[in-house]
């Protein structure tokens, strides 16, 4: 049986070995719970049975648990410095065996690390099937849902200068935009400036997999918030991110009807 109460505790318990005046550590510890409110959410909304809600809650609480190391370690949210979040995460969970921390029997512990391992990663793994593919989907419908409210709220993790100003010189770069015109996520490795990093998340909605998720993002009106194409200076800048936005929109709209 899942105790949610307890593994929060325990989670509470894991974070206070970090430094709480990071700013970095006191935005992760919001997102963190933020993403179980969602995942709760959404398990409840695709009709899921109490103890499946309460997996998907316990899988929020723990996907970001290696940031804080990430944190301590890079100081930043970069994972392609080399320090990817969910596989240390999973290391600790499950090498280390912190998991016992947060619930003690083993019954769903292969789903707890799958769930983990792939919810940062550009795409799920294909062999996947049952509960393990539906956590993973779940988990990662709900921390891009609260990232969205991070980059529009607090600061772009995707980020290295989150300097407005700079970001209103900025472009797109073709290769981003092209990526974007063909509805897909925007790979790390083939950004170019910015801009371009800022925009990953307008990508998200293209990877939802259920639609209670995508009717936050329109209720939220996320892109909306995310991109005023007015405020930028180039006009081919602000003719792309019309294009976008009136596109990620119009994808939104369809998916949910």
């Amino acid at each position: 049986m899942i105790n949610i109460n307890k593994a929060k505790l325990a989670f509470k318990e894991y974070v206070s070995h970090y430094n709480e005046n990071d700013a970095k550590i006191q935005l992760k510890i919001r997102h963190t719970y933020k993403v179980v409110d969602v995942s709760e959410y959404i398990g409840k909304a695709l009709g899921l049975n109490d103890e499946e809600v309460e997996l998907a809650k316990l899988i929020a609480l723990l996907h970001d648990i290696g940031r804080f190391e990430q944190i301590k370690v890079t100081d930043s949210f970069i994972d392609f410095k080399g320090f990817d979040h969910a596989d240390y995460g999973v290391k600790l969970l499950f090498e280390d065996g912190a998991i016992r921390k947060f619930i003690e029997e083993e019954t769903y512990d292969s789903i707890i690390y799958t769930a983990i391992k792939n919810h940062n990663k550009y795409e799920i793994e294909q062999e996947l099937s049952g509960e393990k593919l539906l956590q993973s989907k779940i988990i990662r419908d709900s921390d891009k849902t609260d990232i969205f409210r991070v980059v529009i709220e607090e600061v772009n993790p995707n980020m290295q200068l989150t300097s407005k100003e700079n970001l209103k010189k900025d472009i797109i770069s073709d290769e981003t935009y092209e990526q974007l015109k063909s509805y897909k996520l925007i790979q790390s490795d083939k950004v170019k400036t910015e801009l371009d990093s800022y925009l990953k998340t307008i990508a998200y909605p293209f990877n939802y997999y259920f639609i209670p998720g995508l009717k936050i993002v329109k209720e939220k009106e996320y892109i909306n918030q995310l991109i005023n194409p007015e405020e930028y200076e180039k006009q081919e800048t602000k003719r792309r991110l019309t294009v976008i936005k009136n596109m990620v929109n119009h994808y939104i709209e369809e998916k949910i009807k």
